[in-house]
């Protein structure tokens, strides 16, 4: 038997249930993983309350770090004793032991801890598909990053600087701000008392910039348009703040015949091939040092509703990971 997290109806943190759970041996092409770290993200929030609803019962979490300590069936590619991580699901992180597919898991370098891979791997496969893969950052250009100081804006912020990118990025804080301007945002503002609209376009000499990554969604969404330069591309990959209302498809005419997508890390690993070669380069750029992994906050993973309230309210920085 083993502990794990739970909810059996959606709302805020207190529903969430520390609970015994019988994971059973790993069935034909599954690993049984017994978590070191596991990964905190805001997507929990979503499935915890029902944005993103989803089966309940339910387990929660999307990422994890571990050893394999059995496999199931067909099971060619890992053997007990391997150091391994995952993201983008199915659901049930947080637990101490879970199984789940073999083709989700990768194997964690050596040289990155546990809680490097729990923190590195939903968020850091997110800002490889966002800067390689939907909008590929080049050399010399100009981007908008939202929540610049958050867990994906860390990272995105340091790889697109490591891009040769110049680096725009909203936070809450002056303290936000030196946070993200340390980790190669070049122009930080503070939205609580700056339009971060004037400002991209004071900074761009009036320009706009080619893509906006936008995670917080409905406070923001009309303001990124008008940030984009004709023909820039719209990537709105999370909803902080709340879904966006329906609008009005033909305003991506009249503001310059603009792009609009909606990416989710399901779709960008759904072959092992693009899984494993992307989580291959997020590594290797991580070992490299150009992207320092932040973990700013710890908790036990029996308090997980704590993390979730801290998360809301944005108490937090970087990386939090849950500790079984």
């Amino acid at each position: 038997m083993a502990h794990a997290i739970r909810f059996h109806q959606t709302g805020g943190p207190e529903v969430l249930r520390w609970e015994t759970v019988d994971v059973g041996a790993p069935a034909a092409g599954e690993v049984s993983v017994r978590h070191h770290a596991v990964g905190l993200n805001y997507i929990d929030t979503y499935h915890r309350s029902g944005l993103y609803p989803v089966p309940l019962p339910s387990g929660l979490g999307l990422e994890g770090a571990g050893v394999v300590e059995a496999v199931g069936e067909g099971v060619t590619d890992f053997v007990p004793g391997d150091r391994v991580a995952y993201a983008g699901g199915p659901l049930g992180a947080y637990a101490e032991v879970r199984n789940l597919p073999a083709h989700r898991v990768v194997k964690l370098p050596a040289t990155l801890s546990f809680e490097q891979g729990a923190a590195v791997m939903l968020q850091g496969l997110t800002a490889q598909y966002l800067l390689r893969r939907t909008y590929r950052v080049q050399p010399g250009d100009t981007i908008l990053i939202h929540a610049a100081a958050g867990g994906v804006g860390l990272i995105a912020c340091q790889w697109a600087k490591a891009l040769g990118a110049t680096v725009i990025g909203t936070v809450g804080s002056d303290a936000k701000a030196e946070l993200a301007r340390a980790h190669g945002c070049d122009h930080p503002i503070v939205y609580t008392r700056e339009n971060f609209t004037e400002r991209v376009r004071e900074i761009t000499g009036g320009a706009g910039v080619p893509v906006v990554y936008d995670s917080i969604g409905k406070d923001t969404f009309m303001d990124s348009l008008r940030c984009l330069r004709p023909l820039g591309m719209m990537v709105l990959f999370g909803a902080a703040s709340g879904p966006v209302p329906p609008f009005d498809l033909n305003l991506l005419n009249t503001m310059g015949s603009l792009y609009l997508t909606r990416p989710g890390i399901v779709a960008y690993t759904a072959k092992r091939e693009d899984l494993v070669a992307m989580a291959n380069e997020l590594f290797e750029v991580v070992e490299s040092g150009k992207v320092r992994i932040e973990i700013n906050q710890r908790y036990a993973l029996m308090d997980a509703a704590q993390a979730h309230r801290d998360l809301e309210a944005r108490r937090t920085t970087g990386s939090t990971i849950l500790l079984p």
